[in-house]
């Protein structure tokens, strides 16, 4: 158990989970589900190894699901405690991107384009050989493509970019946990708190005004 890790990504439609001994992939699972994220993640998780006990544990913490996000941090900071293991995040875009990177060495830069809420993406640039170029934000799909400036897109929102412009092509990705290792060290030590990305949904009622 010292040398193990335990990878939870349940941010986006994609829910799946990894265990590394040693920097090695033991065992891992990866299903799109879109909703859910709940009723699938514990199953995973006791369907690993010795039910996926680890020392450490890293969770993605967005962009992406308000729900996804709540969902793997609150498991990763339970097994957390009941383990008593070390918790860290990543970001979920910056997850597919370095899979991405990983996959074809020849590209110089690249965009991740994620599905966003709101009719917007979530949007964030790196440069090889992983250097993020700026933070991730939420953008309309024509503001994203501006930005774009001739890089290569990848992610689940490619095909709002590519429904705007016929050169982009449509390349939908989503994090895996067993691909948690390519992030740099840097990278695989957030803080295990949700980063949304834009501001949630649901607001507050307004105060009700003083009845004279």
């Amino acid at each position: 158990m010292r040398d193990r890790l335990l990878v939870i990504d349940t941010a986006t439609a994609a829910c799946s989970v990894a265990l590394f001994e040693r920097e090695r992939l033991v065992a891992g699972a990866h299903e799109e589900v879109g909703r859910g994220h709940a009723e699938r993640l514990v199953p995973m998780i006791a369907g690993l190894p010795d039910g996926g006990r680890a020392a450490r544990i890293l969770v993605d913490v967005g962009p992406g699901s308000f729900t996804g996000i709540r969902v793997g941090i609150a498991a990763a900071r339970a097994l957390a405690l009941g383990w008593g293991a070390e918790v860290a995040g990543y970001g979920a875009l910056a997850l597919v991107a370095a899979a991405a990177l990983a996959e074809n060495p020849a590209s110089a830069a690249l965009a991740v384009i994620a599905e966003g809420g709101h009719g917007e993406v979530f949007m964030q640039r790196f440069a090889r050989p992983f250097r993020p170029l700026d933070a991730p934000r939420s953008l309309t799909p024509a503001a994203a493509l501006a930005e774009l400036d001739g890089a290569a897109a990848i992610g689940s929102g490619t095909r709002w970019l590519a429904a705007l412009d016929a050169a982009v092509a449509d390349r939908p990705a989503l994090p895996d946990a067993a691909h948690a290792l390519l992030l740099p060290a840097t990278e695989r030590a957030l803080p295990a708190v949700p980063f949304y990305g834009r501001a949630p949904d649901a607001k507050p009622p307004a105060p009700r005004a003083a009845v004279p």
